[in-house]
């Protein structure tokens, strides 16, 4: 599932032909993807301009002049490319492995004044697009419930010590809750602990002191969140599994990893005499050092 960055990625890629042109036409190829597409969709679309092109959390917002908003999540497979003078068109994003270019897999293409063609591919299908009022955005169910974003001024030490407070439950799966902070992934998670220098097997609620304030450590592991997602939106994601950026290259910031998916190499921290160690939590893989994490 793509994170932050190759969905923030997408956006910055889509934006230059999509935001501030109007969409001439529609072509839906087939009824549903995840879900259903809203009815009169490609209808709906034709004719409207779009507003701006934005993103919360892992879901990408764009606002048409009526005052709707199309949400767009990419799922599992999901892509995005552009066509201009070249048939084949830039993919958009930052993928390891090949995107679909398969015309089947094409749901979804937009023909904008901009002079592009935006396509949507998507083998697996796991991706949607769904369609809501702007002033009713914050209350969809999607939305509702979401935290503050990693990349914004309302993530602060103070704000994690509220929520930790109290919390016996693991570091990891704390920052993992969308409800505390929307749009943080396993991968940047195991970065970010490693590189403040915190076990993912913690109590969050350690992080807190008896009147509710936050320790040296929780203040220290706000700014690392910032850092590796701003790393890894400016490398262009993390390039794991599918997700190319708009010149087709691959985002490199998975050579910058220090523990994600490094099992039995050496800490990037500690050296050759400590091994970075994988752990199942909650049903996914935790990366970390036990020497250099406390």
């Amino acid at each position: 599932m793509p994170e932050l960055p190759e969905v923030e990625t997408v956006r910055r890629g889509l934006q230059p032909v999509m935001e501030g042109w109007t969409i001439l036409s529609a072509e839906i190829r087939r009824a549903d993807l995840r879900f259903p597409f809203p009815e009169g969709f490609a209808a709906r679309l034709a004719g409207r301009t779009v507003t701006s092109l934005g993103r919360r959390a892992k879901y990408l917002l764009v606002d048409l002049d009526d005052g709707a908003v199309v949400i767009m999540h990419l799922g599992m497979s999901g892509s995005f490319r552009i066509a201009r003078e070249a048939p084949a068109g830039d993919m958009v994003g930052a993928f390891h492995h090949e995107r679909s270019r398969d015309a089947a897999h094409d749901h979804v293409v937009l023909t904008l004044s901009s002079g592009a063609t935006v396509t949507y591919n998507d083998p697996r299908r796991f991706g949607f697009m769904l369609m809501t009022p702007r002033g009713e955005l914050a209350e969809h169910p999607f939305f509702a419930r979401l935290g503050v974003e990693p990349t914004g001024n309302d993530l602060s030490a103070a704000h994690l010590a509220q929520a930790f407070r109290g919390k016996a439950a693991p570091l990891k799966a704390a920052l993992l809750d969308q409800s505390i902070v929307a749009g943080l992934g396993n991968i940047y998670v195991c970065e970010a602990l490693h590189r403040a220098g915190l076990s993912p097997q913690r109590a969050a609620g350690t992080l807190v002191t008896k009147g509710g304030e936050p320790t040296v450590r929780l203040e220290r592991l706000v700014p690392v969140i910032r850092e590796v997602i701003a790393e890894a939106i400016a490398a262009g994601g993390s390039s794991l599994r599918d997700h190319a950026q708009p010149s087709g290259e691959l985002g490199y910031f998975q050579h910058s990893f220090h523990v994600y998916d490094r099992e039995g190499e050496a800490c990037r921290r500690c050296g050759e005499q400590h091994k970075v160690r994988r752990i199942v939590q909650s049903g996914r893989s935790t990366f970390y050092c036990a020497a250099c994490q406390r």
